[in-house]
């Protein structure tokens, strides 16, 4: 890496590489999600004792494999997200489907909060209140990385949680 911190790198690859993940996903939110991923997986490259040769390609392969694991997800998620969603935010009010959007509401508050501290106010920062990462970083007074890195170990907190909440919901 001769030299360049992970955050030298962040800051000259961010806006290409989210360019180009937007190219594919087209949804802000989740390009900014695999960004995160990528910049995570590269954090953790740079403190190997083998470290990445070439950055610029290895950044983009690794886009590359996230955005693929994305369909993919998205693909196996597809028939859970229309039947969530209709829950969640139709306008259905039969106490069958209030009873279900307010236990689902129920199980994503508890989920979130069974967050470690300093993960749930990044998930909320930037999930709730649509705080871009470098302005948390900025007000929790820690480095971008870290963010990052309390980022997405939330959210793969949550998608177990969450998971293992709406397996149980389909024995109801």
């Amino acid at each position: 890496m001769s030299g360049k911190t992970t955050s030298d790198t962040f800051r000259q690859f961010k806006q290409r590489l989210l360019k180009f993940i937007l190219g594919k996903v087209h949804l802000i939110e989740d390009a900014e999600d695999i960004l995160q991923e990528v910049f995570y997986q590269f954090s953790r490259m740079s403190d190997l004792a083998n470290p990445v040769e070439n950055t610029a390609a290895w950044l983009y392969r690794v886009a590359g494999n996230r955005i693929i694991d994305y369909y993919r997800k998205k693909k196996e998620d597809e028939y859970i997200d229309d039947d969530m969603a209709d829950i969640l935010f139709g306008g259905d009010t039969d106490p069958d489907t209030i009873y279900l959007r307010t236990l689902i509401q129920n199980k994503i508050k508890a989920a979130v909060a069974g967050l470690p501290q300093e993960q749930r106010k990044v998930f909320e920062l930037t999930e709730f209140y649509n705080m871009p990462v470098k302005e948390v970083a900025e007000k929790t007074n820690v480095p971008v990385n870290t963010v990052l890195s309390r980022k997405h170990y939330a959210v793969k907190f949550l998608r177990a949680k969450l998971e293992e909440s709406f397996s149980e919901l389909d024995k109801i």
